[in-house]
C-alpha cells in the first residue's frame, strides 16, 4: 500500500518511483554533514566564549587601574582583577611617574580554549589621583587650600 502511494505521488511530479538502491541515501548524506555542523557549532561557541572573556579582561583592567589611581596596592588590584575576570586571570602593575598601568591576561574557557593556548589581554592606564585633584582652580590663579571656599 505504501509503495502504491509513493508511485502515485512520484508519477504526479514526473519522477520515476524510488528504487531500493536509493534507500538510506539521506541518512548517509546526514552522516557526512553532521561533523561539519558540529565543528561549526564548536567554533561559534569558542568565539562567543572568547568575546565574553575579552570583555571581562577589559573590565578587570579598567577596575584595577581605577583602584591604582585611588592608591590601592598591587595585592588589592590582583583581588579586583580575579573578582572581575575570573580566578585564572593574571595581572601586572606598571608605574610610570604619575601614570599607573594594569595589564590583565586571561585564558579562554571551554574545551576549545583548553586545546588551543588562547590567551587574551587588555591594558588600562590611569593617572594617580593626588590629594585635592578634584578641586577647581581659582580664577585669580592662586591654588585653593582644602579649607578655602572657591
Amino acid at each position: 500500500m505504501n509503495e502504491i502511494w509513493r508511485a502515485e505521488r512520484s508519477a504526479h511530479r514526473g519522477e520515476p518511483p524510488p528504487t531500493t538502491e536509493c534507500r538510506g541515501a539521506v541518512t548517509a548524506e546526514f552522516a557526512v554533514a553532521l561533523p561539519s555542523v558540529v565543528l561549526l557549532l564548536a567554533l561559534l561557541l569558542a568565539g562567543s566564549a572568547a568575546g565574553v572573556t575579552q570583555l571581562r579582561v577589559e573590565e578587570a583592567a579598567r577596575g584595577g587601574a581605577r583602584a591604582l589611581a585611588r592608591g590601592a596596592g598591587a595585592g588589592e588590584v590582583g583581588e579586583i582583577v580575579r573578582r572581575l575576570a575570573g580566578e585564572t586571570a593574571g595581572s601586572e602593575v606598571t608605574l610610570d611617574g604619575e601614570w599607573r598601568r594594569v595589564t590583565v591576561t586571561g585564558r579562554v574557557p571551554g574545551a576549545v580554549g583548553s586545546l588551543i593556548p588562547w590567551a587574551l589581554s587588555a591594558s588600562a592606564w590611569a593617572r594617580s589621583e593626588a590629594p585635592g585633584a578634584a578641586q577647581q582652580p581659582r580664577l585669580d590663579g592662586a591654588s585653593p587650600t582644602p579649607w578655602q571656599d572657591t
